[in-house]
């Protein structure tokens, strides 16, 4: 039975999430094209349809992390990273230097607008053979413009080969899909309840549920007051530890789903994120099919609940002892429950160190005089006093928000423990180097080594001389 989890304040949750970002520049930018090929990556794709579903890729613009505009990229950049993400992971999706660093990559005006005219007026030539006969001309020098610079003026400018292809041929076609296999895809989404009265004053309902495509069988479901993203992280990291991580989430446009800190744990895992085109509410047909039933025989009738904990373990009830045991029309009869245990999960590895990993966060943090530094809100205090006045390295997992931080420091953890004045009140502190000189273990005394030599009592190897 999925059992409520308790609640921390919501000040301290969203600072948590809030420091979950990309490790440096390199990482954001592996993050934002795993993104766009993930979905390829985790899919079950026949002969021939890659390259229909890259050509679908080229027809988006994409806004990459730090730019002022979107673009969309070929059919050969995205092959790369396609086949540069599935070997590799997120690590090889990390910009390398380029080979022609050094060379000049603007465009003159003058040449700009004669690209432009060539392509306008001349629809069908590839930026290839445009750039070979400006070249053989004489109006362009050899290696002077690259390739991908003409293509990336081009599709700024709207005069890229998919934008100039029209409207013909892009009516939507709807299918009936779903995953190949349990695990493969889980969906998640909010349904919006009637709202609880707490003490006579309304508090709002959220109920968050990731439902497994192939078998409609709810791996997590929980009611909250809140829809944050921090309340969809906590909901996933329960489905983790019970079922291990899917191939890929679907999930809403909300700002809920949107955010950096679900996205990056996704791409650590290597659980592709997928969101549906904007306003396309069919495409999310199963789910919106799982509240109607969950309105019907559940949530209708709880207007008697004085608490969310009231409301959960109904909840609980109905997907135990009705939902997942239920024949579905959709799976020839099944229920949700037999068929996902019908296809066991396959071992990858993964364990609660990997969804540690994935969720931690870091943050840099400089340590005060008194051996103590602030993280989400609230002090903390080390042991390491060499530390004190310099910058380290704090994290903290998300999976584990009641865990205290700690400190990484030349490749080790050291934990931090909660300031208590009180307790260092009575604690002993050793004198400080004004109040008690301690032995000097290296004899070290430049006025008596003056005077020795003033006296004639070193000799020039070092050693006393007779007086």
């Amino acid at each position: 039975m999925v059992s409520p989890r308790a609640h921390q304040t919501g000040a301290e949750e969203e600072n948590l999430v809030d420091e979950l970002t990309p490790k440096d520049p390199a990482e954001a930018i592996a993050l934002y094209r795993a993104q766009i090929v993930g979905p390829l990556v985790r899919g079950e794709l026949d002969r021939g349809d890659l390259r229909t579903a890259l050509l679908a890729l080229t027809q988006q613009r994409f806004r990459a992390p730090r730019a002022h505009s979107s673009q969309s990229y070929s059919i050969a950049t995205l092959e790369r990273w396609y086949y540069a993400f599935r070997d590799g992971g997120l690590e090889a999706l990390r910009p390398k230097l380029r080979k022609d660093k050094g060379r000049g990559r603007d465009l003159t005006d003058e040449q700009k607008a004669l690209l432009l005219g060539i392509r306008e007026e001349h629809p069908h030539a590839s930026v290839a053979l445009i750039v070979d006969t400006l070249v053989a001309d004489g109006r362009l020098e050899k290696d002077a413009v690259s390739a991908s610079t003409v293509r990336r003026l081009f599709a700024d400018k709207g005069l890229d080969r998919v934008s100039m292809r029209g409207a013909a041929g892009r009516g939507k076609v709807r299918l009936r899909w779903q995953a190949e296999r349990p695990g493969a895809l889980w969906q998640g989404d909010v349904c919006h309840a009637q709202p609880l009265r707490i003490d006579k004053v309304p508090r709002p309902v959220r109920v968050h549920a990731l439902l497994d495509d192939a078998s409609r069988f709810v791996v997590a479901l929980e009611a909250m007051h809140s829809e944050r993203e921090v309340d969809m992280l906590a909901l996933l990291v329960r489905a983790l530890r019970k079922h291990g991580p899917p191939d890929a989430l679907y999930l809403d446009n909300g700002s809920t789903y949107r955010g950096q800190a679900l996205s990056l744990a996704c791409a650590r895992m290597g659980t592709a994120l997928v969101h549906p085109r904007p306003y396309d509410a069919p495409a999310r047909g199963k789910m919106e099919r799982f509240w109607r039933t969950l309105r019907e025989r559940c949530l209708d009738f709880t207007g008697s609940c004085g608490s969310l904990h009231d409301l959960n373990v109904r909840l609980c009830a109905f997907l135990d002892e009705h939902y997942h045991r239920a024949p579905h029309a959709a799976l020839m009869g099944k229920s949700p429950a037999d068929v996902f245990a019908a296809t066991p999960r396959p071992a990858d590895g993964f364990d609660e160190a990997r969804l540690i990993d994935a969720l931690t966060i870091r943050a840099r943090r400089r340590v005060r005089r008194d051996n103590t530094l602030a993280m989400d809100g609230q002090d903390w205090e080390t042991a390491l006093h060499f530390l004190a006045g310099r910058l380290v390295t704090v994290a903290r997992s998300l999976a584990e928000p009641d865990a205290s931080p700690w400190i990484e420091h030349e490749g080790k953890r050291f934990a931090l423990a909660p300031v208590d004045p009180i307790r260092n009140a009575r604690r002993s502190r050793s004198l400080s180097n004004l109040d008690a000189p301690h032995p000097a273990r290296v004899p070290f005394d430049p006025p008596l080594a003056l005077l020795d030599r003033a006296l004639g009592r070193r000799n020039d190897d070092g050693k006393e001389g007779e007086s």
